[in-house]
C-alpha cells in the first residue's frame, strides 16, 4: 500500500475510535477500475478505495461542479437525501461519519446547510466556496415558519442562499472548486482546468440567456412561490415578490386572498414556481389570471437531466413569459 493509502488508512482509523464511532467504508467512483481488480481476492480494490480522493458537498449544484470538473478522477459525494431541501438537511449519524473521513468538504457559504455549525468537521477541509462574494450576500427579513419535504420547520430569514442563481455567482464557485481541487489532488490539475473551462463557458452562457430574458422582461411583474429568488431577481433585474406555498399544496380561499392582496400593489399575472405545482394549482391560479411556470433552482438533484439541463429549461421557462407565453 503507497503513503496515500496508508495514510487515509490510519486516518479512518484514528476516527473510528473518537466518541465510540464506526467509520464506513468508502469506494471508488463509478468511474474508476476498482470493479475490475475485485476479482483478486478484494485486496486491489481495498487499495484502490482508500486512494479515492472523497470530496463531499452540500448540495447538488457543487456536486455537479465537481462531477464536471473532477472528471472521474475524484469521489464526489451528495448525501442529502432526494425528498427534501439540503439546506435544511440534518445528516444522520452515518453521514456525519462520512462527512468526517473526507478528502475535501465543498460548502455553500452564505449561511446554506446550517448543520454544519452542529457538527465537528475537519475545517481544514472546508472551502466556503462563496467566499468571494461574501460581501455580496443579501440578508433578507422572514419571519414565516414553515415545512416542507423532511427538513422539517425552517424560515428563510436571514442570509439568502441560492448563491447560484447569478450566474457570475455561480461562476465564482465554481471557480473555488476547481481550485480546491488543484489543491488538495495536483497530479490531475490540468484535466481539472480543462473541465472547468468548459463548465465556465456553459456557466457563461446561462448568464447572458438570462440577461437577455431580464431585459425583455422589462420589469414584468412576478410572484414567486417561494423565497429563494432574490440572487437571481437582483441580478436579471426581476420585478418579484414571493409567497411560501408549496408546488404539492391545495390552493385554499385563504391562499387566493393571500395572493390577491400581494397583487394589490405587484399586479403580478406570473407565478413562479420552484417545482412542478399540480394540475388543480395551476387551475386554481388561472381562475384569478395568474399563470405558472416552474423555475428550479436544482438545490437538489434532478430526477432527470442534470444542473445544466434544467438551468437551461429555467431560461425557456422564463422566456415565454417574456414572449407573453
Amino acid at each position: 500500500m503507497n503513503t496515500v493509502a496508508t495514510e487515509r488508512v490510519l486516518r479512518l482509523a484514528m476516527a473510528a475510535g473518537l466518541g465510540g464511532m464506526i467509520m464506513v467504508g468508502v469506494g471508488c467512483d463509478s468511474g474508476s477500475d476498482a470493479g475490475a481488480a475485485a476479482g483478486d481476492g478484494g485486496a486491489a480494490t481495498a487499495e484502490a478505495a482508500s486512494d479515492a480522493f472523497v470530496v463531499q458537498t452540500v448540495n447538488y449544484p457543487l456536486a455537479y461542479f465537481a462531477e464536471r470538473i473532477s472528471g472521474g478522477h475524484c469521489q464526489i459525494e451528495f448525501l442529502a437525501p432526494a425528498d427534501g431541501d439540503p439546506a435544511f438537511w440534518m445528516p444522520d449519524r452515518d453521514s456525519i461519519v462520512r462527512l468526517q473521513s473526507a478528502d475535501l468538504i465543498l460548502a455553500n457559504g452564505a449561511t446554506y446547510a446550517k448543520w454544519m455549525g452542529g457538527v465537528s468537521l475537519p475545517t481544514s477541509k472546508i472551502v466556503d466556496t462563496s467566499a468571494s462574494f461574501a460581501s455580496a450576500y443579501i440578508e433578507v427579513e422572514d419571519s414565516v415558519v414553515h415545512s416542507h419535504g423532511v427538513g422539517g420547520e425552517h424560515s428563510h430569514g436571514g442570509t439568502a442562499f441560492t448563491t447560484w442563481l447569478d450566474m457570475t455567482q455561480a461562476r465564482a464557485q465554481a471557480e473555488a472548486v476547481r481550485d480546491a481541487l488543484i489543491e488538495g489532488h495536483g497530479e490531475h490539475a490540468d484535466d481539472f482546468r480543462a473541465n472547468a473551462d468548459a463548465l465556465f463557458a456553459d456557466i457563461d452562457a446561462l448568464d447572458a440567456e438570462l440577461v437577455a430574458v431580464g431585459e425583455s422582461l422589462a420589469g414584468t411583474p412576478l410572484i414567486g412561490s417561494h423565497p429563494v429568488y432574490q440572487y437571481l431577481s437582483r441580478r436579471y433585474g426581476l420585478s418579484l415578490e414571493a409567497l411560501h406555498w408549496e408546488p404539492e399544496m391545495t390552493i385554499t380561499d385563504q391562499n387566493l386572498a393571500e395572493l390577491a392582496e400581494l397583487r394589490e400593489g405587484h399586479a403580478a399575472g406570473w407565478m413562479v414556481w420552484e417545482g412542478e405545482p399540480t394540475a388543480e394549482a395551476v387551475a386554481a391560479l388561472e381562475s384569478v389570471g395568474v399563470r405558472s411556470i416552474v423555475f428550479d433552482p436544482a438545490g437538489n438533484r434532478p430526477d432527470d437531466g442534470d444542473w445544466l439541463s434544467v438551468m437551461r429549461a429555467n431560461v425557456e421557462a422564463l422566456r415565454s413569459v417574456a414572449e407573453g407565453g
